[in-house]
């Protein structure tokens, strides 16, 4: 019995790592004008659990049943972003689900791009006098 369960928990296992690399992790990098990037950071969290018994029968045949599951989450917890060579981190607050934090946090992102922006302006503006 050990060596189901055993195989149902490595199968669980293989499945999970499968589905959280480092690309979930650290996310795919935005280009926006300007050469300015954005980079999503997130967490991973999931749990897994298996199980099995053996059945009693009047055969000589062993019933084995036994099942496993697993679930994961993926949750945004900050932004890098780079820009005129330098290294901001805009942390994502926590609302009541993910998604709120997200929209939530659009209006605190585009000022800050818009102040990263406004600060390219004015050293051309400099450089041009």
């Amino acid at each position: 019995m050990s060596e189901k369960i055993n195989g149902i928990m490595e199968t669980t296992m293989e499945k999970l790592k499968s589905m959280a690399t480092a690309d979930t992790i650290v996310g795919e990098t935005i280009e926006l004008a300007d050469g300015i990037k954005v980079i999503p950071i997130s967490k991973v969290s999931y749990g897994f659990a298996s199980g099995g018994s053996d059945f009693p029968t009047k055969s000589q045949r062993a019933i084995f049943g036994g099942g496993g599951g697993a679930g994961m989450s993926v949750t945004p917890v900050a932004f890098l972003v780079l820009a005129d060579g330098k290294v901001d981190i805009v942390p994502v607050k926590t609302e009541t689900s993910s998604s709120e934090g997200i929209v939530a946090m659009i209006p605190e992102i585009a000022e800050k791009l818009k102040s990263t922006f406004s600060k390219n302006k004015n050293k051309e503006t400099e450089s041009e006098k």
